[in-house]
């Protein structure tokens, strides 16, 4: 690849990619949503962290925008980056977990989303079963 303006030869890196999931917690469950994109099924809330943005702020927008949700973050439960946990891409994601208020309406890459508890949980998508698994060890 070359610089578009000095046409110096550019070094291109192929590095994981930094994303966030949300473990949040209402009424008693958690939220997981149906993905309206592959891979198809239902998933935590999350998604990719945008340039500029902190792991803190990606995880608050991307529950605004898949649940219509807004969250408080109570922790990081854990960072999880084994390379085939996206079949899409090398991505290295960091779990929270917060608490959520409002209505709960599915938007943005969300078909629908719902209240799960340990004994309700469908099949899940991605690495999400291993997550939510480790979740609800801690209690």
């Amino acid at each position: 690849m070359h610089c578009p303006h000095c046409r110096k030869s550019i070094n291109v890196y192929r590095n994981p990619v930094p994303t966030v999931d949300i473990i949040i917690e209402i009424d008693g469950g958690i939220v997981l949503i149906s993905r309206k994109n592959p891979p198809l099924g239902w998933a935590l809330p999350g998604g990719f962290v945008d340039y500029g943005e902190s792991l803190e702020q990606a995880a608050v927008r991307e529950a605004k925008e898949e649940t219509g949700l807004d969250v408080t973050l109570i922790r990081q439960l854990h960072t999880y980056s084994d390379p085939s946990r996206d079949s899409r891409l090398h991505t290295i994601t960091t779990v929270f977990i917060a608490s959520g208020r409002g209505q709960l309406l599915p938007a943005d890459d969300a078909l629908d989303a719902g209240i799960f508890t340990s004994d309700t949980l469908p099949v899940l998508v991605f690495d999400h079963s291993d997550i939510v698994r480790d979740y609800f060890s801690l209690s």
